[in-house]
């Protein structure tokens, strides 16, 4: 898993990786990683999921951890399909929307087994810890 960690300050992306990163439904990208994802690698403005450019947008501003965990399964499977890709996940929903890694992370259990993901060193903590 050493290997799959992505590092807290991600500032370049080679061409087979993805930057996951925490959005909104209404994708407004106006913050946070998700400004990031929209300035410099293609999150497309107006959509708040799914992959744009080589970004993957993950809703994470309209309810609680099970409100979000539809979305997370949803990438989860996407990256299954699309092994050709490094998956390069953020601290979603750790930032702006105001959750706790111990909240989030649990969500990406299933990630743990998928070898295109790479998680934050702090939702592996969790993950790990359970």
């Amino acid at each position: 898993m050493k290997t799959r960690i992505t590092s807290n300050r991600i500032t370049e992306l080679h061409p087979d990786e993805i930057f996951v990163f925490g959005s909104n439904l209404e994708g407004a990208h106006g913050g946070g990683a998700a400004y990031l994802a929209w300035k410099k690698w293609g999150a497309i403005w107006g959509q708040g999921t799914g992959l744009q450019g080589q970004t993957y947008g993950i809703p994470t501003m309209h309810g609680g951890p099970e409100a979000i965990r539809p979305y997370v399964d949803e990438f989860i499977r996407f990256a299954k399909e699309h092994s050709q890709y490094t998956f390069l996940g953020t601290e979603i929903g750790c930032g702006i929307a105001g959750f706790a890694p111990k909240e989030i992370a649990p969500l990406f259990k299933e990630a743990a087994d998928v070898p295109n993901i790479h998680l934050p060193q702090r939702f592996w903590d969790v993950l790990n810890a359970k």
